[in-house]
């Protein structure tokens, strides 16, 4: 599992990076669940957090701009190119 924030400004900015890099991946499954042999990228703030208010998440160091990626079977170089579409 790799987990990363994006940067960002504010936590309405941060939310909205964070879901244009996710939105962007086409290899990747957009889940909450982590046990799978694809790879998996989340944004825990709304997803496995997302009944915490936002206090709590801060507390547990869940940011809105935090993406979560469980790594599958794929080929790295694939997958790498399917977050570098996000990340530009």
């Amino acid at each position: 599992v790799v987990s990363f924030d994006v940067k960002a400004s504010n936590p309405a900015e941060a939310r909205a990076r964070a879901f244009h890099v996710i939105d962007s991946t086409k290899l990747m499954s957009v889940t909450a669940n982590l046990g799978d042999v694809k790879t998996i990228i989340t944004h825990p703030a709304s997803t496995s957090h997302g009944r915490l208010t936002e206090e709590q998440r801060q507390n547990a160091g869940i940011q809105q701009s935090l993406i979560r990626i469980a790594v599958g079977l794929e080929h790295v170089g694939d997958l790498q190119t399917d977050l570098l579409r996000g990340l530009q």
